[in-house]
């Protein structure tokens, strides 16, 4: 649940980001794209943690 809530809230961070910068849709989608993916790397890492401690 924390990598999906992760990816999504990266994509809106990301997608905002690009926009706010004048960017292009492809640059829209790109900053999406690699903010849902970091976002979901770091949900995964927590998920793990906390799996590992309870």
């Amino acid at each position: 649940m924390i990598v999906i809530i992760g990816a999504l809230l990266g994509a809106i961070i990301g997608g905002a980001k690009a926009a706010r910068r004048k960017g292009n849709f492809a640059d829209i989608a790109q900053y999406a794209a690699v903010y849902a993916i970091i976002f979901a790397l770091v949900g995964l890492v927590a998920t793990i943690g906390i799996e590992k401690l309870a």
